[in-house]
């Protein structure tokens, strides 16, 4: 007897297929409403509520998927942070792009895995197309590779672990991927400065070396490392009989956007045979930029090069990249499955050079946004962002109620309030008094800004990507601040 069932309703599927067609225009209708109708960067609903609201679902009982579309709506997408609202101006996360957000559709939809060329034969081409031509763009040269990774974290990551064997099999011609740490890995040290993202430490930690192998080196006012302490903290380590063997530049650390001597750090690190990563993530996209282009010089020179798209590139979470001078350091990651990119393959199998398997064809939003958008007026973006933020930054010194803790040095504006307002309040209620402002604006649904520290003081932050942005919406925003810290100051001396 033929079994039968009728469960085609719940995928999307080949030939007709009305239910996936009702459901993506009702969530389309759905979300052009939100953006249509939102006044504010948040809803405004408490924490304690929200989460309450939310562990309500019952999923003891399927609902129509009708019904679960809107009770997402209502329950999720209008309680969700809007990164298009002017006033959400505090992490590294852009508005995606309507060409990303299109190839989300694709990339959904399709849902291709991108590890082995017989589950992705076009996506495969398409990143690898993608991938040469930022080895281009960052002039790299001939033997440059990379692979598109879920960001910076793994971008970081997978840089230091390239470096971690590449350095055992140089030092000692040990190797790593068949025979683990070697003897000497307590000694192995790992150079950044004191402002480099704490995916160093993360990294350190993953790879076995244990996040006291990171050795932190000063920085200036600006937040770029000292070169000269950079020299001597490696001949230091010499001395001591440690073996570092990698160093990280920043090009854009994340609060002060400080872009380090690139060209000078890579010779640095070549110098005393150490391999040189460059954590690209926030600013690396300056390469686009006719006007700013220059301050990246030497980044050409790296070893490895970690690039964010879902950041200064404008693509949907998430998207990022790892490219490596060498394409042979690739080899360390390498391993043949029968099932899967079998030893003699002549198709590319984009797992050979990745830490992960199942992977997004996240490439394809790079691939539309070039051809929808274009290289040049990416870059135009990044000329108009970093030139406002040297106008609000001007605007944050003039006004009396505030103080900029430093000239910005990309998109990012940090700045406190102005001692002015103290009062009575001791130095640890004012200091706390910052992130109480942070807490009101967000938790009010008014405005997301961010909290983080300079030289031990809480300070606030102002994250600059949106090209949309004018002078006026930080008027606004500026208003909105003022009349928060006034009626929190009233409420505590009542």
């Amino acid at each position: 007897m033929t079994q039968t069932n009728n469960w085609s309703h719940y995928f999307a599927q080949l030939g007709e297929n009305q239910a996936f067609e009702q459901a993506t225009q009702q969530t389309q209708d759905a979300i052009n409403s939100l953006f249509r109708h939102s006044q504010n960067a948040y809803s405004g609903v408490e924490p304690a509520l929200l989460k309450q609201q939310i562990n309500a679902v019952d999923f003891s009982q399927a609902a129509p998927l009708k019904e679960v579309i809107a009770t997402t709506n209502e329950l999720i997408a209008k309680n969700s942070l809007l990164v298009q609202h002017p006033h959400t101006i505090a992490h590294l996360h852009t508005p995606p792009l309507i060409a990303s957000i299109v190839a989300e559709h694709f990339i959904a939809a399709l849902n291709q895995s991108m590890d082995s060329w017989d589950q992705a034969p076009a996506a495969t081409f398409v990143e690898q197309q993608m991938v040469d031509w930022l080895c281009q763009t960052y002039q790299l040269g001939e033997r440059a590779d990379g692979v598109f990774t879920s960001g910076g974290t793994q971008s970081n990551l997978m840089g230091l672990l390239l470096a971690r064997d590449w350095f055992a099999y140089n030092q000692s011609k040990h190797d790593v991927q068949q025979d683990g740490l070697p003897d000497y890995a307590q000694k192995m040290r790992i150079i950044c400065s004191d402002k480099s993202h704490f995916t160093v430490q993360k990294s350190a930690s993953l790879m076995g070396l244990g996040e006291r192998s990171v050795v932190l080196v000063k920085t200036n006012v600006q937040g770029q490392i000292d070169i000269n302490e950079l020299q001597m903290t490696i001949d230091a380590l010499k001395a001591q009989d440690l073996l570092p063997f990698a160093v990280v530049a920043m090009a854009g650390t994340t609060d002060h956007g400080a872009i380090d001597d690139l060209q000078a750090v890579v010779e640095i690190a070549r110098a005393a045979g150490c391999w040189s990563h460059v954590d690209g993530a926030y600013g690396a996209a300056l390469q686009l930029s006719q006007v700013h282009k220059s301050r990246l010089k030497g980044i050409e020179l790296a070893d490895s090069v970690s690039v964010d798209f879902h950041k200064l590139f404008y693509q949907t979470i998430s998207c990022g990249a790892l490219l490596i001078k060498n394409k042979a350091n690739f080899n360390t990651l390498l391993h043949h499955a029968d099932y899967l990119n079998r030893e003699g393959d002549e198709l590319p199998n984009l797992v050979d050079k990745s830490i992960a398997t199942t992977k997004r064809f996240d490439a394809l939003k790079l691939f539309m946004t070039l051809k929808a958008v274009g290289a040049k007026q990416l870059g135009e973006f990044y000329d108009y962002l970093l030139n406002l933020t040297q106008q609000v930054a001007v605007k944050i010194a003039q006004n009396k109620h505030f103080e900029l803790c430093c000239t910005p040095l990309l998109s990012t504006v940090l700045f406190r309030l102005s001692p002015v307002l103290q009062g009575d309040l001791t130095d640890q209620e004012f200091n706390q008094l910052h992130q109480k402002l942070r807490l009101k604006l967000l938790t009010s649904g008014e405005a997301v800004i961010a909290e983080t520290k300079v030289n031990g003081q809480l300070a606030l932050k102002f994250t600059l990507l949106n090209p949309c942005l004018t002078l006026h919406d930080f008027d606004t925003l500026i208003e909105k601040i003022e009349n928060a810290v006034q009626a929190m100051l009233k409420k505590m001396n009542e």
